[in-house]
């Protein structure tokens, strides 16, 4: 059974800083896509941002210029880079895998908290 485990969620003050991390604990075959979600208090789970196998990536509106989506392929790893946080980032973040089949890997989520 393969599972991802998040890591980096924290505590942090308004304008901080905070990277989160995802891996894989086997290599999963044909990866189509590996992607950041999150789930403020009381709201739905919404795509944050999302890397394509070719590269591309695309995010929210409304972390566009605050937040970078990177990977690293051979450990099956994505990270989340997160600057210039703002109250309104708190949520719980999770992880997700897409396979071509449109089979879905979740990680068990991280919360991030914006307060000062």
């Amino acid at each position: 059974q393969v599972q991802l485990v998040e890591s980096g969620g924290g505590l942090v003050q308004p304008g901080g800083s905070l990277r989160l991390s995802c891996a894989a604990s086997k290599t999963i075959s044909s990866i189509f896509s590996m992607s950041w979600y999150r789930q403020p208090p009381g709201k739905q789970r919404d795509v944050v941002a999302r890397i394509f196998r070719n590269g591309n990536t695309r995010y929210a509106d409304s972390v566009k210029g605050r937040f970078t989506i990177s990977r690293d392929n051979a450990k099956n790893t994505v990270f989340l880079q997160m600057n210039n946080l703002k109250p309104e980032d708190t949520a719980v973040y999770y992880c997700n895998f897409e396979r071509d089949d449109n089979y879905d890997y979740w990680g068990q989520g991280t919360q991030v908290t914006v307060s000062s």
